[in-house]
Parts: C-alpha cells; sequence; structure tokens
C-alpha cells in the first residue's frame, strides 16, 4: 500500500523554521517525507536534512520520495527521542531547526493490517515500530483492570474508563481480545447510548490511549523535547505539531521553561538560582489549521503548531 500522508500545517511550519539554505535540519517525524521535501527544496549543496522515523513502511516511503537529494538526506530509523545520538554518529553537532509533526499518519490509520483503527477489523496491533514486540492485543490482554482504567482516564481522557476496562477484563475471561472490531465492540456496549450520539465515534479516546501507552508517545516527547532545545544553534528554532491536549501541553509547559527556568521567588530583585533562559517562545498563540486546510484535509482539526527559537544568553530577568 503507497505511503499516503498529508502534512499538516506545511506552509507555517516551513516557514516558523525560518530555513538557512545551508543549514541542518532535523524532521524527527519522517513520514512520508511532506515536511522534509519542503524543507529540501529550500537547502542548497551545503545544507543538510536529517529524517527519523520508527516506521519502515514511511522509512520506504520517504527514501522513494527525497531519492532526488541524495547528496542533502539522511534518512534513520529510530525514535526522535535518541536524536542527540543519531545526530552525533553521523556527525553532526547541532542543527539550525527541528521539526516534530506528533500522532499518527494518514498512512497508519487507513492501513487496515496495522491495526490502529477502530473504522476497520483488523489484528489489534498499533505499533508504530514493528520491531517492537508488544503489541494493543497484548496490551489489552494483559493490563489489570486498574492499569487500564488509569491509560484510558490519562490519556483518553475517557470519562468511561472505569467501565470500559472492567468489560474489557470480563470479555478477555471468556475469550482473548485480538482484533480492533471486537475492542471496538466492547466499548460501544460500555458506553450509555445518549452518549454516543455527539462527539465522534465511542472507541476514539479508548483506542487513542492504548496507542499512546503501548508506543511510548507522550514520556517520549516529555523526555526528550528540552533537549532538542539544547540541540539548537543559536537563533534555530524547533516547530512542533500536536494534535490533542496532552502533546500540546507538554510542549507549552516546556517551552516556557526554557523561556523563564528562573525559580527564584518574586519578590527577588535579581535572580539567584542561576538557570540561564534557552531562548524564547515565537507563538504565545499555538498556530491553528485554516479553514481551507480543514475542509481539504479534516484530520487537521485539532492539529496546533508551536515555536521556541534557541537564543544563547538571553536574559530574561
Amino acid at each position: 500500500m503507497e505511503f499516503g500522508h498529508v502534512s499538516v500545517l506545511l506552509k507555517e511550519s516551513i516557514e516558523g523554521l525560518a530555513i538557512r539554505p545551508d543549514g541542518v535540519y532535523v524532521d524527527g517525524t519522517l513520514g512520508g517525507g511532506g515536511h522534509s521535501l519542503e524543507i529540501l527544496r529550500r537547502l542548497d549543496a551545503t545544507g543538510s536534512l536529517i529524517g527519523i522515523d520508527r516506521d519502515d513502511a514511511a522509512i520506504r516511503a520517504a527514501g522513494e520520495r527525497l531519492s532526488g537529494y541524495e547528496g542533502n538526506v539522511h534518512i534513520v530509523r529510530g525514535n526522535y527521542r535518541d536524536m542527540p545520538a543519531i545526530m552525533n554518529g553521523l556527525g553532526f553537532r547541532e542543527a539550525d531547526g527541528i521539526l516534530l509533526d506528533l500522532g499518527v499518519s494518514s498512512h497508519q490509520l487507513d492501513e487496515a493490517e496495522r491495526g490502529f483503527s477502530y473504522m476497520q477489523d483488523a489484528p489489534l496491533d498499533m505499533r508504530m515500530d514493528r520491531r517492537e514486540s508488544r503489541t494493543a492485543a497484548d496490551l489489552v490482554n494483559e493490563a489489570d483492570e486498574g492499569e487500564l482504567t488509569r491509560i484510558l482516564r490519562e490519556y483518553g481522557e475517557e470519562r468511561f474508563a472505569r467501565n470500559i476496562a472492567k468489560n474489557i477484563v470480563q470479555a478477555r475471561s471468556r475469550k482473548k481480545i485480538e482484533t480492533t472490531g471486537e475492542l471496538a465492540s466492547i466499548i460501544k456496549a460500555s458506553i450509555p447510548m445518549k452518549m454516543q450520539l455527539s462527539g465522534g465515534h465511542p472507541a476514539k479516546r479508548t483506542f487513542q490511549a492504548l496507542r499512546i501507552e503501548l508506543n511510548g508517545e507522550l514520556s517520549a516527547l516529555s523526555d526528550s523535547l528540552e533537549g532538542m532545545v539544547d540541540l539548537l544553534s543559536d537563533g534555530g528554532r524547533l516547530c512542533v505539531i500536536t494534535f490533542h491536549s496532552l502533546e500540546d501541553r507538554i510542549v507549552k509547559n516546556v517551552f516556557r521553561t526554557c523561556e523563564n527556568p528562573c525559580i527564584c521567588p518574586p519578590e527577588f530583585p535579581v535572580c539567584r538560582c542561576g538557570r540561564v533562559s534557552k531562548g524564547r517562545v515565537i507563538t504565545r498563540k499555538a498556530i491553528l489549521p485554516t479553514e481551507e486546510e480543514i475542509l481539504e484535509n479534516s484530520r487537521s482539526k485539532s492539529a496546533k503548531l508551536r515555536i521556541f527559537e534557541r537564543r544563547m544568553f538571553l536574559v530574561t530577568r
């Protein structure tokens, strides 16, 4: 199946990177290579792009799409949380821009066998990196009721988390839950009918929560974001596109801390903690997709772009 993925907030994120033709740029979520292609088009012969993705299908598709830029591009199968080691292994100490387009790709949702979608019956997989052995089926059939409740409540913000978890445990005691269709049916039966009439598909939040937990998405983001700021050269920019409130909250808080890390009491006239600002937040409010983009690509509706600019020796207090 062709790796089809429409790049969200493409124009805005490329402009946000403020690309220099001779710069070094990292696309930490390469996907089908849409953002990377636009970066490469703006580089000269001395510029470089590093593309990172966990998904083998994305690596193949991006390799084909970016094949005309062999002298500028380095494609690596890996996790963006390992960006410092990946860059170092390629001989790069810093980047002039880093881009993350978070969440699940259109290809992963549309390819039934990947098991990300509640709209198609398929094996319950959800692995972004298919080299990993644990699948969503393993998570659903092995986690205890309390852990399932926590995952659905914390990562899916699912108000019926306890009831869904209880019904999952009951169902798997009779038969192992193996497909997306089986899980979606259990979820649907766990939510009052009147609540299913609004708010989209009843399985949406549970599938999101399981995917986030299985792939360690939020931990990867929170653990690595400040380190990415440290990888930036003076004036370099970090652009992050998020798709739900949990991701956006992490990005907003990390950016705020990087801009103003001082922990001294407000009454102190001079900073004494010694924490130095790493730069400034460019986006005081997140950049949202236009109405035209949402009409063309409904999956862009929840997207938000935030941008941070690295500045050395910036004094904020």
